[in-house]
């Protein structure tokens, strides 16, 4: 059985670690019988800066995570496209609006941006987790580590 101690004990603002992930997806096989799963609202301050904050709760943010055997296969999120909630999410994590590598960035919504969002998916995972392979080096065309940089 997963230390369910473990997951209740994330503070507030935290991400879940590659453990407490593990620990989740047994958890939710556990109990619902599943290996797919999705995880949403995370803390705001554990995501990007151009993660959309909920609009019921500042707190956690308008974003999602896939999991399939508790291992993250994709994550996403609604982007920010509110000027003033972009520049306060900036702020809030100590970096400011105004520098000069996001200036532009920041300006650029002020000509107005449509909600929008994004996701990422690790295809070389979701093999990896599909087909039980002991190593997701062998789901990858070409594979990369500290030794070999070119296929």
């Amino acid at each position: 059985t997963p230390d369910s101690e473990e997951l209740a004990a994330l503070e507030e603002a935290e991400d879940l670690t590659a453990a407490q992930e593990v620990a989740l997806g047994a958890l939710v096989k556990e109990r619902h019988g599943v290996d797919f799963f999705v995880v949403d609202r995370y803390p705001t301050a554990a995501r990007p800066f151009y993660t959309m904050p909920a609009p019921d709760d500042a707190r956690v943010s308008n974003s999602y995570d896939f999991f399939l055997r508790g291992q993250e296969i994709c994550s996403g999120a609604q982007r920010c496209h509110e000027p003033a909630v972009l520049a306060a999410n900036l702020d809030a994590k100590g970096v400011a609006p105004t520098s000069d590598s996001l200036k532009a960035y920041v300006e650029a919504f002020d000509h107005g941006a449509p909600p929008h969002a994004g996701a990422g998916f690790g295809l070389e995972r979701v093999v990896f987790l599909y087909l039980g392979l002991d190593n997701i080096r062998k789901a990858s065309l070409f594979p990369r580590d500290p030794r070999r940089c070119a296929p």
